[in-house]
């Protein structure tokens, strides 16, 4: 399986939202077909996860193999609204992320133009963001950094 972005000039974009209370920054994928949460942030939830075959791997937009650690039967909030879901443990960069099954299967529309996404009446806004942008040190050099950056960014 892939997993890719929905991007938009370089940048995902993302929606806020929770797992089970755990605030979540999910990444819109619609090109991935299941929902990721990283593997660090499942800490308080092991009692819920269950395991999986321990060479389960998935294969990230990179190329690069990313460990699958188990799944969990998910209750997922998401504006106003709860949603129940499976979503995957795994070794990935971006804190959570929201796939097309998900999308598909609870019938949201995003609207690119106005950056937001839909379920039922509701309007979200999505968020546009970077996990590597460029910063000035101090010192004056400009330098590539990990943190994540909402618009504004270079990257």
């Amino acid at each position: 399986m892939k997993v890719s972005a929905l991007n938009r000039g370089g940048h995902g974009l993302y929606l806020e939202g929770s797992i089970y209370g755990i605030p979540c920054l999910f990444l819109v994928d619609t090109d991935t077909n299941i929902t990721l949460l990283r593997a660090d942030l499942v800490r308080k939830l092991t009692e819920r996860l269950i395991y999986t075959a321990p060479n389960l791997t998935l294969k990230t937009a990179t190329s690069k193999k990313a460990k699958i650690h188990g799944k969990l039967d998910a209750s997922i909030e998401c504006g106003s609204r709860k949603f129940q879901h499976r979503v995957y443990v795994a070794d990935i960069t971006d804190s959570c992320i929201r796939s097309l099954d998900f999308l598909q299967k609870f019938k949201f529309t995003i609207n690119l133009e106005k950056n937001e996404i839909r379920t039922g009446s509701e309007k979200i806004f999505l968020f546009s963001g970077s996990t590597q942008y460029r910063k000035r040190t101090s010192d004056g050099k400009d330098v590539l950094s990990r943190r994540f950056c909402f618009e504004g960014c270079e990257p």
